[in-house]
């Protein structure tokens, strides 16, 4: 291990020369690329040199105390620190573990969502809609850029399905456990009678892949134009703006038709396209890694229920980490961080613990 941080360390000091290098610079790509690694390591060289501070301390506080020259107070106040020094670098010892986890290569990407209603007819329309608002809320709290890619709009205000992007530092890493079954419990507004009513949605987090990542034979697509529809706006029903591609292959089906123009519903249909036949190649690759799967908290079956908003009790439960907490409204309002931080905590010590058996 002391091998592979002194490794890490030169890496990190390499990597700041050459940023400083007038041909890197100049070379955007390479620059970005070498940028992203730097950030990465950032954290992990940051504990490794307050590691071998806390080390030098300690070691310097053990040689005064062997001398024994000291007097008695001076004697105890080594020994707190010798203390302090054991304690710390314990912890840090710990933290350097968890850095050390092989990171998930797209936690860096920005994503795709897609929100689909599924039981519950209107009302989990209206939950998609919720549910869009809170993942747009929480984008702003972390100053990501979100952009809706295709909606399907339902005359109560909700929608059978809405697919949008976000783009920002760690949007993957922190969204990539959303994946899944969400229920809701509430009174629908349209219940006359206050009866508690179960629907659910389902939310798929896709890393948007670039085209170096994904390339797509033109060939294998089939690009058919029609008129938009939906529960509104002007142009609705005008012109054939709205943009349907088929991936014969693969039989995957992508629309957009939030744009007047065609050219640009295909750019945002071609962007979700590309996204999920990256997913689907990554859920593959994965599936066939069977012992790594179970160490994941869980971040990509769709079927998973994973978390309950239950409004009559106010609570958000998510049943992979056992964690409930009482601030729907809060949750609802993008204060999503307390549950995000516990699934990133609960993977990063499943994924530990298999690691060290």
């Amino acid at each position: 291990m002391l091998e592979r941080l002194l490794l890490v360390e030169q890496r990190y000091d390499e990597l700041n020369q050459m940023l400083m290098d007038p041909a890197v610079i100049s070379d955007n790509a390479r620059y970005r690329d070498l940028m992203r690694e730097y950030k990465n390591l950032a954290p992990l060289a940051e504990k490794i040199r307050c590691y071998k501070k806390t080390n030098d301390d300690l070691n310097e506080a053990k040689a005064l105390l062997d001398d024994g020259g000291q007097d008695k107070d001076f004697r105890e106040l080594l020994q707190d620190e010798l203390a302090a020094a054991k304690e710390k670098l314990e912890a840090l010892a710990e933290e350097i573990k968890l850095l050390l986890l092989p990171r998930d290569p797209n936690d860096d990407k920005n994503v795709i969502v897609e929100i689909r209603g599924g039981a519950g007819g209107e009302e989990a329309a209206l939950f998609v809609n919720s549910l869009f608002r809170m993942y747009a809320m929480y984008a702003e709290t972390r100053r990501w850029k979100l952009e809706v890619l295709s909606a399907n709009p339902t005359e109560l205000g909700g929608y059978k399905e809405i697919s949008f992007s976000i783009d920002g530092e760690g949007a993957y890493s922190r969204l990539k456990f959303e994946s899944g079954v969400h229920r809701v419990q509430r009174v629908p507004e349209t219940e006359t009678q206050g009866r508690i009513h179960t629907s659910t949605v389902t939310v798929a987090v896709l890393p948007e892949a670039d085209e170096v990542e994904l390339e797509i034979n033109p060939g294998d697509l089939q690009v058919d134009t029609f008129r938009a529809s939906g529960a509104g706006g002007q142009h609705i029903n005008k012109t054939d703006s709205a943009i349907r591609i088929t991936h014969l292959p693969t039989g995957m089906v992508v629309e957009c038709q939030d744009e007047r123009s065609q050219g640009r519903n295909k750019e945002k249909a071609m962007k979700v396209l590309r996204s999920r036949l990256y997913d689907q190649l990554v859920s593959a690759q994965n599936a066939a890694i069977a012992a790594d799967r179970k160490s994941q908290v869980g971040t990509g079956d769709r079927s998973e229920r994973i978390r309950t908003y239950n409004f009559p009790q106010g609570r958000v439960s998510d049943h992979r980490i056992g964690l409930t907490i009482y601030r729907l409204d809060d949750f609802m309002n993008g204060a999503m961080d307390e549950i995000i931080d516990a699934l990133i905590t609960a993977d990063q010590t499943k994924r530990l613990a298999a690691q060290e058996m």
